[in-house]
């Protein structure tokens, strides 16, 4: 069952509790010791593939490693990340008079790159690439609602005063080891490993260097860099046993 999430409180709108879930797992053992391994998927939409509004260089060759990773259940849970703009978010440099695509800007205070119009709610921009095995996703964790912040996250806003409740979502299925891959490795995938080493203490999180690929070839160095020194492991996904 795919469980959607939106936000805490429309989570809980639903009659859902984020920290209760629904989904089955079949945790591995390791020796006496359970785990539980989840794989985190990160804003593989077409809005960042090509042809897409905000299209990441080769976005689309993420989508077979994502689907082999899934088929051969080397996971017990899945997790999908979604940018879902509103028409009128203030990260849009057609929002913002005079700015155009890749300006730097100020948005609630916050130094802001002003992006193209993209992944706005419900168009085809927004949805996830059309080759990507969507049926074997777990939870849907939707992000970049609040017109007024940016969340490359898939934890909380940018500015860090609003958690999207994955979390504590993923706290409450026990997971011990949290593997992240997606778009793009300089914004939306670096700050979800950070914020998962910095939220889950005590679950091993990988980055999954081939499953992810970037916008600028300098920033994708930095940010694995950022990533190796806050103690995420980087690794290829033939590294992952099956």
């Amino acid at each position: 069952m795919i469980v959607p999430c939106f936000g805490t409180s429309e989570f809980r709108s639903f009659g859902l509790d984020p920290a209760a879930g629904d989904c089955h797992l079949a945790p591995h053992k390791n020796g006496s010791a359970i785990m539980t391994k989840a794989l985190l998927l990160i804003d593989i939409q077409n809005g960042f593939c090509p042809g897409g509004n905000l299209p990441v260089a080769e976005g689309d060759a993420v989508v077979p490693v994502a689907n082999r990773l899934m088929a051969h259940g080397a996971y017990d849970l899945v997790v999908a990340s979604q940018d879902w703009h509103p028409a009128n978010h203030g990260s849009f440099a057609s929002q913002h008079p005079g700015k155009k695509p890749f300006d730097m800007g100020e948005l609630s205070g916050q130094p802001q790159v002003m992006w193209p119009d993209h992944c706005i709610q419900g168009t085809k921009d927004a949805e996830f690439h059309p080759d990507l095995d969507t049926t074997r996703f777990d939870f849907i964790q939707r992000k970049g609602e609040n017109p007024a912040v940016d969340s490359y996250s898939a934890f909380r806003d940018n500015d860090k005063s609003a958690l999207t409740g994955l979390a504590d979502w993923l706290k409450a299925k026990g997971v011990t080891e949290l593997d992240v891959m997606g778009l793009a490795t300089d914004y939306c995938v670096k700050f979800s490993a950070l914020d998962a080493v910095d939220m889950l203490p005590g679950v091993k999180v990988r980055l999954i260097s081939d499953g992810s690929r970037g916008i600028d070839a300098k920033g994708v160095e930095d940010a694995i860099e950022a990533m190796r020194e806050a103690g995420v492991e980087i690794i290829d996904s033939s590294r992952i046993g099956f």
